[in-house]
């Protein structure tokens, strides 16, 4: 189950104890995505300089990239309050209603996965956005009439790993459009550095850089990582960690020097030995691996493909040669330069 593998860029219940805590409160504390940052530092600015409240933020990106952490930044530097939900946990219109209505005049509110709006509560979206009024209907049949209701300006943030997915109508009424990218080991080497000294822990740089390395990019899995390795180094060791401290603590994981744990072997070993390499359909390889799709697609394949381990095509996923070095595996020959492809409907 993803909720619980070890690498898994989703919030799972450990994550809760300290991630409040090791998330930072200023623009200026926020490390990486430094087009993001300076975007939207330029944006409050001048929402500032109108007095005015701050266009609509729209967070894209993998998981675990700290797009709730950006939009709690950003309703601080604004001076704002925040009010957070989440799409699935707004059913109905009325729900969506009940939450506009109360918000406080400038009040930022998130919405996290808002791609998974229903569509009856995405409608009710575009006036409130566009014009701040929501249109109400009350009865049914002849007598029904709508109740048109003013709301105060607001601004909304939403957050979605999958932009495709968002309708043409929602997505343009964003004026800030920010996708998160994974971050690179220099970035979250300072970010674990700055985790260890708010648990206080002992550090040093080639230790931070060991784990920063295998974390696939993402600051939540290496915050994870730093704390089981902080288990180890206390267990194994004196609690210092260093670098020959941290790669036995991730060995022992099973996490390798590239970040990838057992599924991702799994998945490239069922490409390459069972479906010779590929091309292999997306349900085929979720059956082979005992995955749910949706799984493979979110949480597996997008940092296989920025390793550039596997590469999709319109007959299936394939593995490139750096699959094959990686897994010590002699390449079999060259493949048919594959025509990548966007239509997530052809997965």
């Amino acid at each position: 189950m993803q909720d619980e593998r070890l690498l898994s860029p989703h919030l799972t219940g450990e994550d809760d104890s300290n991630e409040s805590s090791l998330r930072p409160l200023r623009l200026q504390d926020y490390i990486g995505q430094g087009k993001v940052k300076e975007n939207i530092a330029i944006s409050i600015e001048a929402a500032r300089e109108r007095a005015e409240s701050l266009d609509h933020v729209l967070l894209s990106g993998p998981p675990g990239l700290g797009k709730t952490t950006l939009a709690t930044i950003i309703a601080g530097e604004t001076g704002r309050p925040i009010r957070k939900t989440s799409g699935p946990a707004i059913e109905r219109p009325g729900d969506l209603a009940a939450i506009l209505t109360n918000l406080e005049p400038g009040e930022v509110l998130f919405i996290d996965e808002i791609h998974r709006l229903n569509r009856s509560v995405e409608e009710i979206m575009y006036p409130a956005m566009e014009d701040f009024v929501i249109d109400i209907i009350i009865g049914k049949g002849p007598g029904a009439r709508t109740l048109r209701i003013d709301l105060p300006p607001f601004t909304l943030i939403g957050a979605t790993t999958r932009p495709g997915l968002l309708s043409s109508p929602l997505r343009d009424r964003f004026g800030i459009n920010c996708r998160l990218d994974f971050y690179e080991v220099e970035d979250l080497e300072r970010i674990i550095l700055r985790a260890s000294r708010i648990l206080k822990l002992d550090i040093n740089n080639d230790g931070a850089y060991e784990i920063a390395r295998r974390s696939r990019g993402t600051p939540r899995v290496a915050n994870r990582l730093l704390k089981r390795v902080r288990d180890f180094a206390l267990v194994k060791g004196e609690g210092n960690i260093d670098r020959d401290m941290a790669r036995r603590a991730l060995d022992m994981l099973e996490i390798d020097e590239q970040g990838l744990d057992n599924v991702d072997r799994m998945i490239l070993e069922a490409i390459i030995n069972k479906f010779n390499g590929g091309p292999v359909g997306l349900e085929t390889l979720s059956a082979c691996v005992s995955e749910e799709s949706d799984t493979v697609t979110d949480v597996y394949e997008p940092f296989l493909l920025k390793l550039g381990f596997i590469q999709k095509t319109p007959r299936g996923r394939i593995a490139t040669e750096l699959a094959y070095r990686h897994l010590g595996i002699k390449f079999k020959g060259s493949f048919q330069e594959p025509q990548l492809f966007e239509d997530e409907s052809n997965d």
